[in-house]
């Protein structure tokens, strides 16, 4: 009985260690993001064809910016399966330090996002260099936003998005599936994640090309949305009627700007 209880206290405090942790994580991101992610306010104010000169430390500044987006959105969705793990890591008797495990199945998660967010900023340099994109990194395509609009809606009835989208949703079939013992199969399992999460969800991001990649608005409803499909229990559902919406708003878009 005496073991039970200690092993009770010692899931508890993990759990507790590694989940405040998690919404320290995400608070500071959110408030990177609201404080302006490093970014000159008066960027914004700038005209169009006055393209920001891309620099190594504006790169870097940007790549950070999103990195940081990737984190304050998807970090939350993922909790459920971070604590999950953090919880079996601690009743392995071959599991030295869980807490430690789970920064590391977190470090690999966020390693994926960090990959990604260098991709986005590939695609926003050569969309600002073509004109597409505005000083405050909105579409200024009406074209451009309805085809996002309208891919992103699709891509929510695509087998990859489905395939995804179910080990996103059962952390107990994630890990079952794809468990792996060790520090190094920690990170293993926090990159796998990751690529799951990103395939869930890269094209939703796409959408901040739309509104702004600095609207924090928009920022926001994306993760809550992120939120709904992967923790709510109808979040296919939820998905599709997602697709559906973006979708008619894109062939919107579009038939306003070809009409016009």
């Amino acid at each position: 009985m005496a073991e039970l209880l200690a092993l009770e206290y010692l899931l508890r405090r993990d759990r507790l260690i590694v989940g405040v942790g998690l919404a320290v994580v995400v608070a500071l991101a959110w408030a990177y993001l609201a404080t302006g992610a490093g970014m000159d306010p008066d960027m914004a104010d700038m005209a169009m064809d006055m393209p920001m000169p891309w620099s190594p430390f504006y790169a870097a500044l940007v790549f950070v910016m999103w990195w940081v987006m990737m984190i304050a959105m998807m970090v939350p969705s993922a909790a459920p399966t971070i604590l999950l793990f953090t919880a079996i890591r601690r009743k392995q008797v071959t599991s030295v330090n869980p807490s430690a495990e789970a920064w590391l199945f977190l470090g690999g998660y966020l390693l994926v996002w960090a990959g990604f967010s260098l991709f986005a900023i590939l695609t926003q340099w050569g969309l600002e260099r073509v004109g597409l994109l505005s000083m405050a990194m909105a579409s200024t395509s009406p074209v451009l936003g309805g085809v996002i609009l309208l891919a992103a809606g699709l891509y929510q009835f695509t087998p990859v998005k489905h395939a995804c989208l179910r080990y996103c949703q059962s952390p107990v079939l994630f890990l079952s599936r794809y468990w792996q013992h060790g520090a190094g199969g920690a990170l293993r399992m926090g990159l796998r994640h990751g690529g799951y999460c990103l395939g869930c969800c890269w094209f939703l991001m796409a959408l901040l090309f739309v509104s702004g990649v600095m609207n924090l608005v928009w920022i926001a409803g994306i993760a809550l949305y992120v939120a709904c499909e992967k923790l709510l229990p109808h979040g296919r559902a939820f998905s599709r009627a997602a697709g559906v919406a973006l979708s008619a708003s894109g062939v919107f878009l579009l038939a306003r700007a070809f009409v016009a």
